[in-house]
């Protein structure tokens, strides 16, 4: 007989030990904590303190990043609102990106735009954008968050030298979903390598996204 023949056994038995009830007092563990032999009912009463502080530690774990989405939350709504108070259509772009700049800490943003109207063919974010960077943009099916390995879209920022880490967000018609063709990107960029990882979620950056590619449809 195996140890999983008697573990079997017990669990297809549960009134084994009301008919042997003595034996629960004569069973005696090694406590992992001191090392010390324990009845079966302090063991038990142990893995029972050991799971509640498990479950303690993801409970406070869980009101920490419910703190922290609030937080993010609240920084996406002034966002959104100071959009709302952009007036001019030539001034969005860079409404859009500096305000993401200045709510969410990032050191450095761009945005570049093509196929919009021609009476913004002038403007700084409407400048000439390469075959290239517009292909990777329509190739993004979510912001792309990593490493900066020489991307174009680095030299829209001010300083491209310090841009070590990149979270690219692909701009598109609300209607296109996220296989239509871009018509734009926003580049946030931090000198900390491990801002923007591979390994992040990007759910919050495409919200931005979407917001963003609302707001800018009145250029197009």
């Amino acid at each position: 007989m195996t140890e999983q023949d008697i573990a079997n056994y017990l669990r297809g038995n549960p009134a084994f030990f009301e008919r042997q009830a003595d034996l629960l007092a004569e069973i005696c563990l090694i406590s992992p904590h001191s090392r010390r032999t324990v009845s079966l009912q302090e063991r038990q009463a142990e893995l029972l303190r050991e799971k509640i502080r498990m479950l303690e530690g993801r409970l406070m774990e869980m009101i920490r990043h419910g703190g922290d989405n609030l937080v993010l939350s609240d920084k996406m709504l002034r966002w959104a609102r100071d959009l709302f108070l952009v007036e001019a259509e030539d001034l969005i772009p860079e409404a859009i990106v500096d305000s993401i700049q200045l709510q969410f800490a990032v050191p450095q943003t761009a945005i570049r735009l093509w196929g919009v109207d021609e009476a913004f063919a002038g403007e700084s974010w409407a400048q000439r954008v390469s075959e290239d960077a517009r292909l990777l943009a329509d190739s993004l099916r979510e912001p792309f968050c990593g490493v900066n390995s020489g991307f174009e879209a680095t030299q829209w920022l001010p300083q491209p030298e310090q841009a070590v880490s990149l979270a690219l967000l692909p701009l598109r018609p609300l209607e296109a979903g996220n296989s239509g063709p871009a018509f734009g990107m926003i580049v946030l960029a931090s000198p900390d390598a491990q801002r923007y990882t591979s390994t992040m979620g990007t759910d919050f950056l495409v919200r931005i996204a979407e917001v963003a590619s609302a707001a800018l449809s009145r250029l197009r």
